[in-house]
């Protein structure tokens, strides 16, 4: 049986694998190992040895093999977090009622009120014969009830400053009017997998046409840098092989090019260890970096609040609109952002930012 998905392994993958401890991210190492096509190996075992000697199925096999190849070493070691929700419709009766049961003294013998003892009171109350954790869990989050957790990644508790001076700053210059002198742009990046696809005839006897299997192999992997000027209705998309701080400077350098009128270039980002100041020292000579930083102001997002950055917007869109497929090499995937940027730009498709001071403030309160 001819493999689907063929496995090849860069030194430090191998080095990372081979340093798995935990039970089930062993298998998965093992099972990358195995498969492992690299020059260096003297046999590349078959999926049904791989499944005799780890007494695994061969699905598992050729879902890791996948993963690997369509998401990289990290999802195939550790798979991806369940997302599937259960749903159960409920009334504003039973709503108000597990609403008051969470708000009331816990039962004795307790010192707080679980899902399932939720649940099995709702049950006493002539709630039908089961209530599901599940249920009572949705209900609490839709009334912004959440016993036991503590939600700073979005909105963070009072006392996070530093987070919230970072968050006001950031939503300050979202409300300032379009100034072409004063540009407002925003940056950010992200991976894109190189997914190879090869077309393999099998014969089906004398008289009968060919039929044709796929395999698909990670060929690498590349960088998208995105900068978009919300106000304007404008995007620049750069696809790098490497994301490092020459990189990132060098982008940079670039929209620098698009505003030269511009008196400062007001530059939102988050946080990253490759977006800083001195990365133009590294690649440019002082005088150039000097110019450069001159012709910037750096704005960045608090921590865990890159979701501030309309550019992450816009990466979601240029990811779900032309980059969700498999593309080989990075000179097409240029080509695909490129014709993207330009129907975009052509449309001047702006970003509606709704989100404001006054708001985050009553979230905060809440």
């Amino acid at each position: 049986m001819q493999a689907k998905y063929r496995v090849t392994l860069s030194e430090d993958e191998r080095q990372y694998l081979q340093g798995v401890h935990k039970s089930q991210k062993v298998i998965n190492a093992l099972i990358l190992l195995s498969c492992d096509s690299g020059d260096y190996q003297t046999h590349k075992s078959t999926n049904e040895e791989i499944a005799n000697i780890l007494n695994i199925g061969m699905k598992r096999i050729d879902l890791v093999k996948q993963r690997f190849v369509e998401e990289g070493v990290k999802i195939a070691l550790n798979g991806h977090k369940g997302k599937r929700v259960y749903d159960r419709k409920v009334d504003g009766d039973f709503g108000a009622h597990l609403v008051a049961i969470s708000c009331s003294e816990p039962p004795h013998g307790f010192t707080r009120w679980s899902l399932r003892l939720r649940a099995d009171r709702l049950v006493e109350l002539g709630y039908g014969q089961s209530v599901s954790d599940e249920t009572a869990k949705k209900v609490l989050e839709k009334n912004e009830i959440k016993p036991r957790q503590s939600q700073t990644w979005l909105i963070p508790p009072e006392q996070d400053s530093d987070f919230v001076a970072a968050m006001e700053k950031v939503l300050e210059l979202y409300k300032m009017p379009y100034n072409s002198a004063f540009p407002v742009v925003c940056m950010d990046e992200s991976p894109k997998q190189l997914i190879g696809e090869t077309k393999i005839p099998i014969a089906q006897g004398k008289g009968r046409p060919y039929r044709y299997e796929y395999e698909y192999e990670r060929r690498g992997v590349c960088n998208v840098f995105m900068a978009n000027e919300p106000l304007a209705g404008k995007r620049y998309v750069k696809i790098s092989e490497r994301k490092t701080k020459a990189d990132w400077a060098s982008f940079i350098e670039e929209i620098a090019s698009l505003y030269e009128k511009a008196e400062k270039i007001i530059l939102v980002m988050d946080d990253d260890g490759t977006h800083v100041p001195d990365a133009f020292y590294e690649a440019y000579t002082p005088e150039k970096a000097k110019r450069l930083l001159d012709r910037f102001e750096f704005v960045y997002t608090p921590k865990h609040g890159n979701w501030l950055n309309t550019a992450e917007i816009e990466l979601n869109v240029l990811m779900g609109q032309c980059l969700n497929k498999r593309i080989d090499n990075i000179e097409d995937v240029s080509l695909d952002s490129r014709a993207w940027q330009e129907l975009r730009n052509n449309k001047n498709a702006t970003v509606d930012w709704q989100f404001s001071i006054d708001q985050a403030r009553i979230k905060l309160k809440r």
